[in-house]
């Protein structure tokens, strides 16, 4: 199952360097675009991001638009979240 997001600027995690710090790149983006995502790839969702994986063991922070109790209602509506 699908659920389309606008989502924004975001932050990919491509892992761990040798101190065991994140590797972080960050991506900004002037505006909102129309993205499907596969519900099943949302880890956790925050007033500001939604957590969701990437391939090759790669983890994104998106900025979306809209407020979480918004995404919440969605996402009960489909019966996603208790």
């Amino acid at each position: 199952m699908f659920i389309e997001i606008a989502v924004g600027s975001h932050q990919i995690l491509h892992g761990f360097d040798e101190e065991n710090k994140e590797v972080i790149e960050d991506v900004k983006v002037s505006s909102f675009s129309t993205k499907l995502i596969e519900v099943g790839r949302i880890k956790s969702i925050s007033e500001k991001y939604i957590l969701t994986d990437y391939g090759y063991g790669r983890w994104i922070y998106w900025e979306y638009e809209g407020s979480m109790a918004e995404l919440k209602a969605r996402l009960q509506m489909n019966n996603l979240v208790l």
